[in-house]
């Protein structure tokens, strides 16, 4: 995930970095809900974050392409911190024809 550094989630971050993380469908009888729960690490590595700016710039096009320099992203709004987290715990809700739910921990 990435946030410029002046935002709230950079501030929250900074001061606790235990955070929850979703993705899912809105479609309610289709897919798979996810709720993973980790700490926010900065990814400061100029390699890393040039290959995830080509993905995300893939993926969502040219309104997300960034450059790269100092650990962090750079763009005309401004600089961007980049994030990962390393998941410990994670809920996955299946949906469908038969709803489902499971818990996995991840020891560190």
């Amino acid at each position: 995930m990435s946030t410029e550094s002046g935002e709230r989630k950079a501030r929250n971050l900074s001061d606790n970095p235990h955070c929850t993380l979703t993705t899912g469908t809105s479609d309610l009888d289709d897919g798979l809900d996810l709720v993973v729960e980790g700490d926010a690490v900065r990814v400061t590595d100029d390699g890393v974050l040039a290959r995830l700016a080509g993905d995300w710039a893939a993926k969502y096009g040219e309104d997300w392409r960034f450059t790269v320099g100092d650990g962090m992203f750079h763009h005309s709004g401004g600089d961007a911190l980049v994030f990962e987290v390393e998941p410990v715990k994670v809920f996955a809700f299946g949906k469908g024809a038969q709803f489902s739910q499971t818990r996995y921990r991840f020891d560190r």
